[in-house]
């Protein structure tokens, strides 16, 4: 039986991979980003290391995000750092993974060569027997929100690569969207935006940076700074200049509309007797990019309904991933589909 057997938890983000073991929570939560040496294909840096290295690198060291937009862009890179993750935590008492299940999240929009791809990077570790389930499921199971129910459930959790928006009722999923705009293309957008009106270049993490430091999607009731540093475009030399949290709301406007209206497209094709459900218990927000100051406001604004952020919202996935291995009996016939890899 699943349930009667070890497991293990996996939120295999876009930003940041989380590995809950069952029994003793969430042990790992590192960036994804691995480090390899060209020449040699030994792995120099995993997660916080390796980001650090990002842009930073030798011509014969590769630092890269095996991820992107929320689904395996490097399959080969994927596969090395998930295994030394997993070999990192053997500390936890996870010494023989091939006697593990797995629980993964993955987007609720990827196809079947995508959902491939993440069961054959985790089967190279060696696990027993690999379960997928829907993020927005996951992060809803995180929050604390009883999915089994006959209730309508919204939850919209914004990562690094992609923006899931579900209402859940009786453990799946009955509208949903997924699109590929989440904290990323916040990053992006701030780095376009400051290139073109600044003609100065930044780089992903000094983007990143800035939005954790002065990013809002709702004008707040005074204008922070912070002083940024980057690349001159016209003599190629290091410049600083000072940047308004109001610039970086006009920056974020594209991307925040993108994720306003796939809420509200979600909103429109869901049930009557579920919308009902929601405007009595509003929407949970989960994930990073949820944290970005008054983009709760903001979608509360656009759809009328209370909005509210879930209480450790970057690990919601992975808490929900957790429950469903500590509670496996609940879950299984609801969440799964019965067939396993």
């Amino acid at each position: 039986m699943f349930g009667l057997t070890k497991g293990i938890g996996i939120d295999l983000g876009t930003a940041t991979t989380l590995v809950y073991l069952k029994g003793k929570g969430i042990v790992m939560s590192e960036p994804a980003v691995i480090a390899v040496d060209k020449n040699s294909k030994e792995v120099v840096a995993i997660g916080e290391d390796a980001q650090k290295m990002l842009g930073r690198t030798p011509g014969h060291i590769l630092a890269i995000r095996p991820l992107r937009d929320g689904v395996i862009s490097d399959y080969e890179m994927t596969e090395l750092m998930l295994r030394k993750y997993l070999q990192s935590i053997k500390r936890h008492g996870l010494n023989f993974l091939y006697r593990f299940n797995v629980v993964v999240c993955v987007p609720s929009g990827v196809t079947q060569v995508e959902k491939r791809a993440v069961i054959e990077a985790i089967s190279s570790t060696g696990a027993r027997r690999i379960e997928l389930i829907e993020e927005p499921v996951a992060a809803a199971i995180g929050a604390g929100l009883d999915v089994s129910q006959p209730y309508g459930n919204m939850v919209v959790d914004i990562g690094g690569g992609t923006t899931d928006i579900a209402v859940i009722s009786l453990g799946g999923p009955v509208t949903s969207a997924s699109i590929k705009v989440a904290g990323d293309k916040f990053d992006e957008a701030i780095i376009k935006f400051i290139r073109k009106k600044y003609n100065m270049q930044i780089g992903e993490r000094t983007a990143e940076q800035v939005k954790i430091l002065i990013g809002e999607a709702f004008k707040g009731n005074e204008r922070r700074e912070t002083e940024v540093t980057g690349r001159d475009l016209v003599s190629g030399l290091p410049m600083t200049i000072t940047v308004g949290s109001d610039e970086i709301r006009e920056a974020l406007e594209e991307p925040i509309t993108l994720i306003s209206d796939a809420v509200r497209d979600v909103l429109e094709r869901t049930p009557p007797e579920l919308a009902v459900d929601i405007g009595e218990a509003g929407i949970i927000m989960t994930g990073g990019g949820s944290l970005l100051h008054g983009l709760d406001q903001h979608i509360a604004e656009i759809t009328h309904l209370p909005v509210k952020i879930a209480e450790n919202a970057v690990e919601c996935v992975a808490l929900g991933t957790g429950k469903v291995l500590e509670m496996i009996s609940q879950y299984e016939d609801s969440l799964f589909d019965g067939s396993s890899y």
